[in-house]
């Protein structure tokens, strides 16, 4: 039985659930959310499409106490609205600090011995915050980091070489957030290096889009959702099936000590193996002072 619970009910949260749904990802699915309301809103909302959606999904209205043999706990708490005021996804980190804190240790309190995909902003102090207060091992506590964001840059150079793309690969690294950058020396399309296909300054017209479309979408919707629910989903699916998937997530990394955007394997135990990375000097430059920007944060907190 694959077994998933989603802690936050917010715009991103009913997202994931409403796909783990319509696409029979999941057997039980477990909503949770402080705000009770909420979540016995999204619950019926879902239960009244049993009788139209293509699959069979249980469907239960959680609470911490179901989490000792959940598989999956996605956490997606937060409030968008500090991070579209300030336009950095540091607005929400005192308030999703304290979530994290609080929500961690019910989460240990109750047993939970699965794999943690956090997707609450900031992202990868979040999911720092979350992997100490559960206790769990950093293999078991990812977050979705930089997978969206380097989504954003393959649609931006795709879109740049009329490519779809899937065509692109390469990696967004970094904070889940401002400090960002594109890895270009890891970009290729169509196996093609970036360095052919684009001048220096291109480069860095093109590295500055990703995190402005999302804002772009933040500000004229107040809140994202699609896209990080996929990306979430994802993760979810290369858990269940042991996909063994190479993908930018926030992972803890020993170099920088620290969780942030970085390539890593993605299978049954969660983050099964951080891949290491050629980087330019330049690039591990930036690596390094993103890293710096989040450990800055995290350590206000002690």
């Amino acid at each position: 039985m694959r077994n998933v619970a989603v802690i936050g009910m917010g715009h991103v949260g009913a997202t994931v659930a409403f796909t783990l749904f319509t696409h029979g990802i999941v057997d039980n699915l477990y909503l949770l959310d402080k705000n009770q309301a909420k979540a016995e809103a999204e619950y019926n909302d879902l239960r009244d499409t049993l009788a139209r959606n293509d699959y069979h999904v249980n469907v239960f209205l959680g609470d911490y106490s179901d989490l000792k043999d959940v598989d999956i706990i996605v956490t997606s708490f937060g409030n968008i609205a500090a991070t579209v005021k300030t336009g950095d996804r540091f607005g929400e980190f005192e308030i999703n600090s304290k979530n994290a804190k609080e929500v961690g240790a019910k989460i240990k309190e109750s047993g939970f011995k699965g794999i943690l995909i956090n997707i609450s902003n900031p992202c990868d102090a979040i999911s720092t915050i979350l992997q100490e207060t559960t206790g769990l091992s950093k293999k078991q506590v990812f977050g979705t980091g930089t997978f969206l964001d380097t989504a954003r840059m393959q649609r931006i150079v795709g879109e740049a070489l009329n490519e779809d793309p899937r065509n692109v690969a390469g990696f967004v690294l970094g904070e889940h957030g401002a400090s960002q950058f594109t890895a270009w020396s890891t970009v290729s399309v169509n196996g093609k290096s970036a360095k052919e296909l684009f001048t220096k300054e291109q480069e860095e017209k093109l590295s500055a889009q990703p995190n402005k479309n999302s804002m772009k979408v933040a500000f004229g919707k107040g809140y994202t959702s699609y896209a990080i629910a996929t990306c979430a989903v994802r993760l979810i699916q290369a858990v269940f099936s042991d996909a063994r998937l190479f993908a930018p997530t926030s992972v803890y990394l020993d170099e920088v000590q620290t969780y942030i955007g970085y390539p890593a394997i993605i299978g049954k135990d969660g983050v099964e193996k951080v891949i290491p990375l050629e980087l330019t000097s330049e690039e591990d430059e930036k690596l390094r002072e993103s890293a710096d920007i989040i450990k800055k944060h995290i350590a206000q907190l002690k």
